[in-house]
């Protein structure tokens, strides 16, 4: 890891919460396939650079063995703030595993997303 201190970002729909979220809380699988989506030459270019420029900046965190067993705990809790762990909420419970597996704040222009998760990790609305 490096010398800097982590944190998992999620969220963000426009403005500097959305550069953000772009870039530190994409997973570059999901990177990766940006450029591979558009047919427009200028468009897959900036989504390359972008890619480029987080796979030198930051360090992937994998979902392992771990994160997998922070998700059981994260998705028992769910249940009870009202929020159903499936389709798009799972990614975001996913991205919550990872963070919590690892003891990372999570970071997020969604906190409310995260409600009934506070006693597990530390959610940091930004």
């Amino acid at each position: 890891m490096s010398a800097f201190r982590t944190a998992i970002i999620t969220g963000g729909g426009y403005g500097i919460g959305r550069a953000i979220a772009q870039s530190l809380a994409s997973t570059v699988a999901e990177l990766t396939s940006g450029p591979l989506s558009t047919a427009d030459a200028s468009e897959r270019a900036r989504r390359l650079e972008r890619l480029q420029w987080v796979e030198t900046t930051f360090e992937a965190i994998p979902f392992d063995v771990a994160a997998a067993r922070a998700y059981g705990r994260i998705y028992a809790v769910s249940p009870a703030a009202m929020q159903k762990p499936r389709g798009a909420r799972a990614v975001d419970l996913l991205v919550a595993a990872t963070a919590l597996s690892r003891g990372l704040p999570l970071y997020t222009r969604n906190a409310a997303d995260f409600r009934g998760l506070t006693d597990l990790m530390e959610i940091v609305a930004i």
